[in-house]
């Protein structure tokens, strides 16, 4: 078993009833709270107003970021970062699911630089340890930002999707109330509850020998319960025990508890980022597009019982195969479960993506080495796996 320290500051409000504690969280830091959202959402179900009427019955004044992008853009990112340098923002308030928390991660590390330009930070691979504090009010399950250190912010001017990471980026507190999710159309539940899943899968499930069987099966349970809950939320979109599920096996996904000195390059989200960067494609269907090819790219005999163990304890595959037929057995239940269950589109052809950048993607996403994991991945292998997705 690898080293590994484990340290999460992270406050978590969960359930029905908690709003009531956000007043009290802000005020612990400041008063002057800049407040980050996306396209609206949060009016049309009621969390704005609550927002807004909690802030003046507790004198904190608001200012305001609306119209955080899917994949956020490293220019809206700088915009954020100079309304809290111009106000004298003293906490981030992000409203929404990953995108909005992850733009306000990069706000808060940019407004405490002296040109509040968050792609030095990016680009240049900054951990970041000084930052406004975060606050976060999840609406979405699905990237675990609201638990975790990290963000992903685009630069569409040169197709990068890149992480930024920082041990200041973890939110002071978190409030997650499954009914703020109830709204959330079917696609966009089936493409948050793959991400949940390939967090799992791609972040820490195949990590060889360096792993602990209460984590290995911590994280099949996390899993499982993506499979079991994703369905009835998408078919009853106001079920409450399938959301709160959902919910916080997004938050334990990705804030390290499962991680246990596990953590590889996490490779389906390294293609994925590429196809995110070029394309603006929902996140969690590029990844569900990817990661049955993955597997099956890297199958072989070495590879074949971790992949066969996945596919019986998360899927129910039966007992009684060979190690090989067993794992391609797996492989085909996540396939089914990607684009029958979810019923997401299974090519990127269906999303309109032709071969033409394929080289340039796969060549940044291995960053002039390689991709490690069960199975280290060049250049080459990643554009193959592109093509396995045609």
């Amino acid at each position: 078993m690898n080293d590994f320290i484990f340290h999460n500051p992270d406050k978590v409000y969960f359930g029905k009833d908690i709003m009531k504690n956000l007043p009290t969280e802000l005020l612990s830091i400041g008063k002057k709270v800049l407040l980050v959202y996306g396209g609206g959402s949060i009016r049309k179900n009621g969390l704005y107003d609550e927002i807004i009427s909690l802030a003046k019955s507790a004198d904190i004044e608001l200012c305001e970021l609306s119209g955080v992008e899917p994949n956020p853009r490293h220019t809206t990112v700088n915009k954020g970062a100079a309304i809290c340098k111009e106000k004298g923002i003293d906490v981030i308030l992000a409203a929404g699911g990953g995108s909005t928390i992850d733009c306000a991660k990069g706000i808060a590390a940019a407004a405490l630089t002296d040109d509040g330009d968050v792609w030095k930070l990016v680009s240049n691979g900054v951990w970041v340890t000084e930052a406004l504090p975060i606050v976060a009010i999840l609406t979405n399950a699905a990237t675990g930002s609201e638990m975790d250190a990290w963000a992903v912010i685009s630069n569409m001017d040169t197709n990068e999707k890149i992480g930024l990471g920082g041990s200041a980026l973890i939110p002071k507190a978190a409030f997650e109330n499954p009914e703020y999710s109830f709204s959330l159309p079917a696609y966009q539940t089936a493409c948050g509850a793959f991400d949940i899943f390939n967090h799992v899968l791609d972040n820490y499930y195949f990590a060889g020998d360096a792993t602990f069987d209460m984590l290995l099966e911590m994280q099949e349970a996390v899993m499982r319960t993506v499979v079991k809950w994703a369905p009835i939320a998408m078919s009853e979109p106001e079920n409450y025990e399938a959301r709160a599920n959902l919910m916080w096996a997004s938050s334990m996904a990705l804030n390290t508890v499962l991680d246990g000195g596990t953590v590889h390059d996490c490779a389906c989200h390294m293609m994925e980022h590429e196809l995110s960067a070029y394309y603006d494609i929902t996140h969690g269907h590029g990844l569900a597009i990817l990661t049955p090819r993955w597997l099956s790219y890297i199958l072989n005999e070495e590879t074949a019982p971790a992949i066969y163990r996945f596919g019986k304890v998360v899927f129910g595959v039966s007992d009684g195969y060979s190690p090989i037929d067993g794992a391609k057995a797996a492989i085909e239940a996540v396939s089914k479960f990607c684009f029958e269950t979810l019923g997401l589109k299974p090519t990127l052809s269906d999303l309109s993506i032709d071969s033409k950048n394929f080289k340039a993607m796969a060549d940044h996403a291995c960053r002039g080495g390689g991709i490690n994991g069960i199975g280290k991945l060049n250049s080459c292998d990643v554009e193959k796996i592109y093509e396995m997705c045609l």
